[in-house]
């Protein structure tokens, strides 16, 4: 029997021990604004609340991934405060990151800033070969924050963090997969069905050792690139939202995607 959570921006399905996680709002890319955030730490508690769920696939639906941190959402919203909407994003990966269940992002069209470190703070990642990304946070005049810095360095090591940090370019599926960010590469049309293999399959082992080998791996990384000191992000983001050659930075930078 197939169980459903609610939820506005995201699609949530259980079907025994493999639970699917769709970003869904296909007709904007799947940007990750205040309210997806929000739903995306829930979803991480919910799936934790239930009996017997090993492994859970995370997707978007229509033609991508992720478009990333929908900065429009985080302007003038009288619910939450400027500091604990910037915080979001890094309670947003940190939930992800700690779900008892075995993730795998499942990742197709763009993949980029924010949507990026989730994926990243996922335990496995396939791709599409029609996969691209890109962090282009310095573009818009502010940091790479959510965490993302040390789950790349963890992930890719510190010299291809800074450069695709810093330059903001993008990569394809092939060049994210030698830098070791993937861990596959899949057919366009076949993704789906090989992520919900790959999750069958985590699906028929034991959850103990699962989920130990799961937390031994993240306790062994986290002593080499630890994520705790990124609760800073959040104040290093507002600032770069008040600096004058920053936000010149961001108007030149999205005027020339409207172009």
């Amino acid at each position: 029997m197939v169980e459903i959570a609610e939820f506005d921006s995201l699609l949530i399905e259980l079907d025994g021990p493999v639970g699917s996680l769709t970003l869904n709002r296909p007709d904007r890319l799947n940007p990750l604004s205040i309210t997806t955030l929000r739903e995306l730490v829930a979803a991480a508690r919910w799936f934790d609340r239930q009996d017997g769920v090993k492994a859970v696939v995370i997707r978007g639906a229509g033609r991508s991934f992720s478009a990333g941190a929908d900065l429009a959402a985080f302007a003038g919203q009288p619910s939450v405060s400027p500091r604990d909407a910037a915080d979001l994003g890094r309670e947003m990966a940190d939930a992800v990151e700690a779900m008892r269940a075995v993730t795998i992002a499942a990742i197709h069209g763009w993949c980029v800033g924010g949507g990026l470190v989730l994926a990243a703070a996922c335990d496995l990642r396939i791709a599409a070969e029609d996969a691209r990304f890109s962090i282009p946070e310095i573009d818009l005049g502010i940091p790479l924050a959510w965490g993302g810095i040390p789950r790349l360095v963890r992930e890719i090591g510190p010299a291809l963090t800074k450069e695709f940090v810093l330059t903001g370019r993008r990569f394809d599926a092939p060049e994210a997969k030698a830098a070791g960010f993937l861990n596959r590469i899949i057919a366009t049309e076949a993704l789906e069905a090989e992520a919900r293999a790959l999750a069958r399959d985590l699906a028929t082992k034991a959850a103990f050792p699962l989920f130990v080998t799961k937390r031994h791996v993240n306790a062994v990384t986290a002593q080499i690139v630890g994520t705790a000191r990124s609760w800073s992000d959040a104040d290093t983001f507002l600032t770069s939202l008040t600096d004058p050659e920053c936000a010149e930075m961001r108007k030149r930078y999205l005027a020339s995607r409207r172009s």
